[in-house]
């Protein structure tokens, strides 16, 4: 979700509210345009929160701006929508999820992926019937039957209240915008007439943030008019100038904008356009900025996604800026809306990050990026995923929100062939990060990418082809994850790192597994796991035994609920959350294959309540497809046909399937066998279609029941 300048109230913009919602009863497609600063996001987030109870399956909001590469954008999408670890036909798995679905799927800042964006666009509504897309973007897409309504800038005094017409693309340019020829007289307009005006009452509201009691009055009303009018309603240019009334009168504030304004007008046209209007505002407050301000300003464009104290001081201080000061120049820049408090404490609009960024000489950009980039490979390691530590989850949702930067290190790692070793330590070390959120096939376009520009044998190319590997193996992509593998093995043994043998080991033994040759595969887990324990690596030990104790359930229940038992045990001993959680799903289907149904259904309802909090949708789906099973026993066959239905839409959001994993695949067929013997095909198919639609929420939530008398279980046959 966008972040807005600040949590005050939102100004205006009635009729564009109203045209926007009057566009969407007849089009599939709108495209709010317009330049930066005008407010298109914020006024898409307002209809879209208005706009929330008319969709039957909601509305999903993405943000774009901080994708650093197109080739990211079907899997960003769909990640959003909870559709993980999609691999070979990410489009194809979305019109599946999509087509039934009536939903408005809004996508922010858009300009930057024109081309990619209404490709994607135009193959989605095609594909999907009841789907529809709201665009915010500075140009419409082209899309046919694109609708397009121009966001103007906020109505200005002197000015009729603007009026605007939407326009289908098919029939010519996009709409007119309402005239607005640059400052006219004032003529005699009243304070009740000004205030009418949605620019007036945006500057007001914003000075009263500044100046506590600032109101609009007989004695202030031409200043206010005439600060407006000269910023032509742009709204973020009208709050960068209102909160310069912390250090300006409102009277030296007019002075200050009629001055910078005629000077740019003496070169060129009376009235300055639009976007020349806002650079010259921004500049005007860059100017108005301390040294050491505009500094910070300007390394802080380098953070997508936001940035926090610690990081700004560690990345931004030095040539120029004390460490000691970035609090007070960070607060200093708050108070002129420079920057906004959200996300990870401080975020900065996207049109200031442009300008912020153009102020960057080359030398300090190489400066700053070596810094960046260093921070976020150092970030990474401390917040490996892959450890039995008490923080575990804090790691994890850590990386979560850090992301957008991550993204913004690595595609700097991948433009600097110097830095590509440290973008894939850092591809590499997030590889449980990747599984965890469900962004397989994101971490895969990085580490891919980072093993293109590092061909060098030794332990940071290793470390990738296994953890490559594993990933491709979670998306059953047996045919990329082999290979991997076999350059693994012989350049760990090659190149002496002895340590990474064990996870080669193991993760030919997964692939065994996946390919359906268990005996082997459980073998090379066995085998493993003596070698980390030799090295006494509990790190690697804890994945060890989870793989083990899944696939070993239906081959030898007995000992994988030993293997299973041990992890749960070495998980809470170190207050290790997520390894808890993927344990109990472990240890409850040795249970369920032992004939101890009570205890597994007690371990799957505690993983499925976690995974379902921290949105781990991989143990979900299996949490929900072994409490389906158990329901079975009990017969209960409609409670099965709709846990059933529920894991499925999961179990195709990941782009993976039970019959493709050897310790689910008989259960699953005996499960659903039963249940449809039992209901008839029309209940089955109605109680599993109403499972399909729950969602992981809801889905969680029928799972996890409150205890009750259970009826009898009995063993399915």
């Amino acid at each position: 979700m966008t972040f807005l300048l600040d949590k005050s109230a939102f100004i205006g913009r009635r009729w564009e509210l109203s045209a926007a919602r009057k566009a969407l009863s007849s089009t599939r497609l709108l495209t709010l345009t317009g330049p930066g600063g005008v407010g298109k996001t914020r006024l898409a987030l307002r209809l879209a929160e208005n706009l929330r109870n008319k969709y039957r399956d909601g509305v999903e909001v993405i943000e774009l701006a901080t994708l650093e590469t197109g080739e990211l954008l079907e899997p960003a999408v769909a990640a959003a929508l909870g559709l993980r670890g999609v691999h070979r036909d990410t489009m194809g798995v979305l019109v599946e999820h999509l087509s039934h679905r009536r939903m408005l799927l809004v996508l922010d800042n858009c300009e930057h992926l024109d081309l990619l964006c209404a490709h994607f666009v135009e193959q989605l509504l095609h594909a999907t019937p009841r789907l529809q897309v709201l665009v915010t973007s500075r140009h419409s897409l082209g899309v046919n039957g694109e609708q397009v309504l121009p966001v103007p800038p906020l109505s200005v005094p002197g000015h009729p209240l603007h009026e605007t017409a939407l326009s289908d693309t098919r029939e010519g340019p996009a709409l007119r915008e309402e005239a607005r020829a640059g400052p006219q007289t004032p003529g005699r307009t009243t304070v009740r007439e000004a205030a009418q005006h949605d620019s007036v009452r945006l500057f007001v509201e914003r000075a009263a943030h500044v100046v506590p009691g600032f109101s609009l009055n007989a004695g202030n009303l031409a200043c206010v008019v005439r600060l407006v009018r000269r910023l032509e309603g742009i709204p973020l240019a009208i709050e960068l100038a209102a909160a310069r009334l912390r250090t300006l009168s409102l009277e030296e504030l007019a002075y200050e904008l009629d001055q910078r304004f005629d000077v740019l007008a003496a070169g060129g046209p009376m009235a300055l356009p639009r976007h020349q209007t806002l650079r010259a505002t921004i500049q005007w407050s860059f100017q108005l900025c301390s040294p050491e301000e505009c500094r910070l300003w300007a390394r802080l464009s380098m953070f997508a996604g936001g940035v926090d104290l610690d990081t700004a001081e560690t990345v931004c201080s030095g040539e120029g800026i004390n460490a000691a000061d970035v609090l007070d120049l960070l607060g200093g820049l708050v108070d002129k809306s420079v920057l906004c408090r959200g996300g990870l404490g401080f975020r900065m609009l996207e049109s200031l990050r442009a300008y912020g960024c153009e102020q960057l000489t080359p030398a300090e950009r190489q400066w700053l990026r070596g810094r960046f980039v260093g921070h976020y490979r150092e970030l990474t390691e401390t917040h490996r995923t892959d450890q039995l530590v008490p923080d575990q989850l804090d790691r994890y949702l850590a990386l979560r929100q850090e992301l957008p930067n991550i993204r913004v290190a690595l595609q700097a790692c991948l433009n600097e062939p110097a830095l590509a070793p440290l973008g894939l330590g850092t591809a590499s070390a997030m590889w449980c990060f990747w599984v965890l959120a469900g962004a397989l096939t994101e971490g895969r376009y990085w580490i891919e990418r980072g093993l293109e520009l590092v061909p060098e044998p030794g332990r940071a190319r290793a470390t990738a082809l296994w953890a490559d590997s594993m990933l491709a193996l979670r998306q059953g992509d047996l045919d990329a994850a082999l290979p991997l593998l076999e350059d693994c093995r012989a350049l760990a043994a090659r190149s002496g790192n002895e340590d990474l043998v064990p996870y080669a080991v193991r993760t030919a033994g997964v692939a065994a597994c996946t390919a359906g040759d268990t005996r082997r595969g459980l073998a090379l887990l066995r085998e493993s796991l003596a070698l980390h324990r030799s090295l006494n690596d509990m790190d690697g030990l804890m994945f060890n035994l989870y793989f083990a104790a899944a696939y070993g359930s239906t081959e030898d229940p007995g000992l994988a609920a030993e293997f299973g038992e041990e992890l749960l045990a070495l998980s809470e001993s170190h207050h290790a959350l997520v390894s808890r959680g993927y344990a109990q799903f472990a240890l409850g289907v040795a249970r369920w294959n032992l004939g101890d149904y009570e205890q597994a259904e007690a371990l799957l309802t505690s993983a499925a309540q976690f995974t379902g909090e921290i949105d781990d949708r991989w143990c979900l789906t299996q949490c929900l497809e072994v409490l389906a099973w158990i329901a079975g026993a009990r017969e209960e066959h409609e409670r099965a046909a709709e846990l059933l239905g529920a894991a499925h839409a999961l179990w195709q959001a990941a782009g993976a399937s039970p019959e493709r994993l050897s310790y689910h695949a008989a259960w699953h067929e005996r499960c659903t066998r039963q249940a449809r013997h039992a209901l008839g095909k029309p209940a089955f198919t109605s109680a599993f279609r109403h499972g399909a639609k729950l969602g992981a929420g809801h889905a969680v939530t029928y799972a996890v029941r409150p205890p009750e008398v259970q009826p009898e279980l009995r063993h399915l046959s």
